[in-house]
């Protein structure tokens, strides 16, 4: 099915329109359960969820959201990313809690980057992670959705670029930015400082 219809089912969906929300899950969720996939791989302290499951919380998640709009399938796409990220964040906060504080859950943020270029050298916690982006994302929005996209869509840059509507070379430098800002984040937690907004 091209594009443009399913958009047309998801902005209807948005209207109210029940049915066409249980239309258009079929055609979205390959590449829901694939976006799941790509998460639990990076955060691998979670082997007890299944992308499936995670796809599942997914769409009741966005059934029970009221005046959600989606003009497009990217807009779709890249709230779901945020859904499966809080997903993921209140489960290792579970198992946190269940371990009473331990058992961090390592995120390889270098996976991220066709290249494996990212100054985020080192394993993150998903919390930890989590809290920075929740940062970023007061301070520089568009920075955080492409971080959200990058690293927990899994789309590369041009994927990116189209989904915000901006160039590739944009989402490039604003990739380099927001890595080079979380990586001062994360740092700066471990001393108890804030770093400056970034550029």
């Amino acid at each position: 099915m091209r594009p443009e219809r399913v958009t047309q089912m998801l902005q209807q969906w948005s209207s109210g329109d029940r049915e066409a929300a249980e239309r258009v899950l079929p055609l979205v969720y390959d590449e829901l359960r694939r976006m799941a996939s790509r998460q639990l791989r990076k955060a691998s302290g979670a082997p007890t969820l299944q992308s499936t499951a995670i796809v599942h919380e997914v769409y009741l998640r966005l059934s029970q959201e009221g005046g959600l709009q989606w003009p497009s399938r990217g807009h779709f796409f890249a709230f779901s990313a945020h859904l499966m990220r809080r997903i993921l964040v209140e489960h290792a906060r579970r198992r946190n809690r269940a371990k009473r504080g331990g058992g961090q859950v390592p995120v390889p943020l270098e996976e991220a980057d066709e290249r494996g270029e990212l100054a985020l050298s080192r394993n993150l916690d998903l919390l930890s992670l989590d809290e920075a982006l929740t940062r970023l994302e007061a301070l520089d929005p568009r920075k955080a959705s492409v971080v959200e996209l990058r690293f927990f869509s899994g789309l590369s840059l041009e994927e990116t670029a189209l989904e915000l509507g901006v160039s590739s070379e944009t989402v490039g430098r604003e990739w380099r930015r927001a890595r080079a800002w979380l990586y001062e984040a994360l740092s700066s937690a471990e001393g108890g400082e804030s770093p400056s907004p970034p550029r």
